[in-house]
């Protein structure tokens, strides 16, 4: 058997926890027999959504009972500071002495970010650390870096998430030489503001294979691989995304339970269908890894079900069995950004 992966799970942290986030992460544990699970939060409710699964065996499993919770209301260095004992920060703290060998955690995107630099800090060369996210497009996926982690950027920020993202795709993608856009507001090189201009005269001069500035409207249609951005324009086309796929959905599941006729065309069409919702679903991609953290995190989804974080779970496994992490710190460091 390969080498046991330790993942900490934060129990408490997500709109479902821990009901969703212990489920799926016990679907993991089923699915793979080369994980053990750390969970972090209340021992109590813990032990009773664990005990509601007929699990064959829990020797896979520690927990570790906390008493604190860290909420999205929370400011987030404030509550690094003083919950120590909240599900989050201890799972860092575990995270950080290498008794894990990944965190995932579906609670505060902020207190994430500013626990792992406060308690983890930065890959050497990387200023910022950037949130990733993958989207779907008619070729595959494109890894949106940063998609919300840094809303005020300077142009070596994007630079450095551009490297960072260039690897991830690259590692957990398969894609060789990734393409690197620039979202920008035209395709000419001179468009956009100073941020976007700046930023483009840097990328031109590192070894990368950046193709130049991408429209939003191109994202879709699979221009790029990689597409960089500040994390304020990076949330805004993410959230927005999200939220057109969960219209156009709806407005499918509608339109095919119209009529006779209709619901008669959608059994026709039903795998068909099912492969457009699946694709268009976010559940299916699991969490955002925080990329320039000094140890591998991975944010999933704030209202995960037990799918959506079982997915998750599988990112941070294929990111740690890649080792992901030290590809990024040799990439950043040879490609001497700082």
């Amino acid at each position: 058997m390969a080498q046991i992966m330790k993942i900490g799970i934060d129990a408490m942290g997500g709109d479902y926890a821990p009901k969703e986030i212990i489920s799926g992460s016990l679907m993991a544990l089923e699915e793979y027999d080369d994980i053990e699970l750390t969970f972090f939060g209340d021992e109590v409710q813990i032990v009773s959504e664990i005990n509601a699964h007929n699990l064959k065996s829990n020797n896979r499993i520690e927990i570790i009972h906390t008493d604190e919770v860290i909420s999205n209301n929370d400011a987030p260095v404030a509550a690094i500071r003083n919950k120590k004992n909240s599900s989050l920060s201890r799972g860092l703290d575990y995270l950080k002495t290498n008794k894990i060998d990944v965190f995932v955690s579906a609670g505060n995107t902020g207190a994430l970010m500013a626990g792992g630099l406060l308690k983890l800090g930065r890959i050497r060369g990387v200023d910022r650390p950037a949130l990733v996210s993958t989207l779907p497009t008619v070729s595959g996926l494109v890894v949106l870096v940063d998609s919300g982690s840094n809303t005020d950027c300077r142009p070596i920020n994007l630079l450095q998430f551009a490297v960072m993202g260039s690897v991830y795709a690259e590692d957990i993608l398969n894609v060789r030489k990734p393409r690197i856009g620039l979202l920008n507001i035209g395709s000419e090189e001179e468009k956009g503001n100073e941020l976007a201009k700046q930023t483009y005269g840097l990328l031109k001069e590192i070894p990368l294979n950046f193709i130049g500035n991408v429209e939003g409207r191109d994202v879709p249609y699979g221009k790029c691989d990689v597409l960089v951005c500040d994390g304020f324009v990076g949330n805004a086309v993410l959230k927005s995304m999200e939220g057109i796929a969960s219209l156009i959905i709806d407005m499918l599941k509608e339109e095919m339970m119209k009529n006779y006729l209709t619901r008669v065309g959608a059994l026709l069409l039903k795998d068909g269908l099912k492969n457009i919702l699946k694709k268009m679903d976010y559940k299916e991609y699991g969490g955002a890894p925080l990329l320039g953290i000094d140890g591998v995190i991975i944010k999933a989804h704030g209202n995960s079900d037990a799918r959506a974080f079982l997915n998750a779970i599988r990112q941070a496994r294929t990111f740690v069995d890649h080792d992901v992490l030290n590809h990024i710190r040799n990439q950043v460091s040879g490609i001497g950004v700082n």
